[in-house]
């Protein structure tokens, strides 16, 4: 009896070239083995200094109501991300996309964000996250779930808070949807997206941002003067947990989040 085929992952070098030119892989299913690239003639990013945070979403932050940690489950925040859903027929993270994304996240250019919800004899479940793919200033989310209410959406408030402690320019959504909409996203064109990838590359930062970090849609992005490397997802989360400590919110570190978020939202 042979063992099943298992297809080889995307080479890293090869899926960092395809997202430092703009474009990304997808598969047909959970188990097709081929991928296509996709370069969609539509962009969605969620420009970092007009996050949308509301009230309601603000109260879950300062109660709470989830531990969020960094690259501590990534394998299974995918396995998630490629679960079954009610409103789609299938997943387009095939096994094969799956593996060279744990391969990326191993070699430091994939990250998650996770939620975990504590039970009452002291265990953790995982019920919400996301996950994407970090360089240069650039930050391209690829998937997220939720398995309770608010989950995915706090775990994208810290992704934004980190991002822009981070010095992160461009946060890529891919796709527009109205849940991202609905948190600030706006969808632009390929060809507006590629000039904003190269200047996040090069390490411009975006003239007129209230930040100096946040990504503009309009022309008031423009070159200016280069500035250190962006800090590493895991290292800015870090940052944010110890300046959350040295706050006096070490107990509940969303409060923080909810504060640095409301300054520019």
């Amino acid at each position: 009896m042979h063992a099943p085929y298992t297809p080889p992952t995307i080479e890293p070098e090869t899926l960092m070239l395809a997202y430092r030119s703009g474009i990304f892989p997808m598969a047909d299913s959970r188990d097709d083995p081929e991928i296509f690239w996709v370069e969609p003639r539509l962009r969605a990013i969620l420009p970092l200094d007009g996050f949308h945070l509301s009230h309601s979403l603000a109260r879950t932050l300062r109660r709470g109501r989830f531990t969020v940690t960094c690259d501590t489950a990534f394998s299974d925040v995918l396995d998630a991300c490629a679960a079954p859903r009610a409103d789609e027929e299938g997943s387009w993270i095939s096994h094969r996309i799956q593996a060279s994304y744990e391969r990326l996240n191993a070699l430091g250019h994939a990250h998650s964000i996770e939620c975990w919800e504590l039970a009452q004899d002291g265990t953790r479940e995982l019920v919400g996250g996301l996950y994407g793919v970090g360089f240069d200033r650039v930050f391209c989310g690829e998937s997220m779930f939720s398995r309770r209410t608010d989950a995915s959406k706090v775990a994208l408030c810290w992704l934004v808070a980190s991002l822009r402690l981070a010095g992160v320019q461009l946060l890529d959504c891919q796709f527009i949807t109205p849940h991202l909409a609905s948190l600030g996203a706006v969808e632009i064109s390929q060809e507006r997206y590629l000039t904003l990838l190269r200047r996040a590359q090069s390490g411009a930062f975006a003239a007129g941002s209230s930040s100096g970090v946040g990504v503009a849609v309009g022309e008031g992005v423009g070159a200016g003067r280069a500035e250190a490397p962006a800090l590493a997802l895991p290292e800015a989360f870090g940052a944010l947990l110890a300046e959350a400590s040295s706050a006096g919110f070490s107990s509940s570190p969303g409060k923080l989040i909810a504060h640095f978020l409301t300054q520019t939202s």
